[in-house]
């Protein structure tokens, strides 16, 4: 049987975690975007991101916590910082295996609040 949602097809939770495990080491190794990490709780940081791309794929995941514009209120980023964030993200899902459509819709999804994460 074929999977049918997206959230099936990155796997469910085991393989969305997968994902955002190695997207969160990418982040952190690039001297770029470790200044946006330095105080941040990262494993408290993985679960959320791991949520978010459940909720979005489809999967069963609630978060009850601040918006996405609030969480990102204070932290200066930039298009060029978002767009360096989505290539380490296109990145990960390449390296777990994601299908190119699966992932491009990954990239839609979180392309989605971009609005809210540069506070336009």
């Amino acid at each position: 049987m074929e999977a049918t949602t997206l959230y099936d097809r990155l796997g469910g939770a085991d393989g969305i975690e997968t994902v955002v495990d190695e997207f969160y080491d990418r982040l952190l190794d690039d001297e770029g975007m470790q200044p946006f990490f330095g105080d941040v709780d990262m494993e408290r940081q993985r679960q959320h991101q791991t949520l978010f791309i459940s909720r979005v794929a489809g999967g069963p995941a609630e978060y009850s916590g601040e918006t996405t514009r609030a969480v990102h209120r204070d932290l200066g980023l930039t298009r060029d910082d978002f767009e360096t964030v989505v290539a380490h993200l296109r990145a990960s899902l390449d390296t777990c295996g994601v299908d190119d459509g699966d992932a491009a819709e990954v990239i839609a999804a979180v392309r989605g609040p971009e609005d809210d994460v540069l506070r336009r």
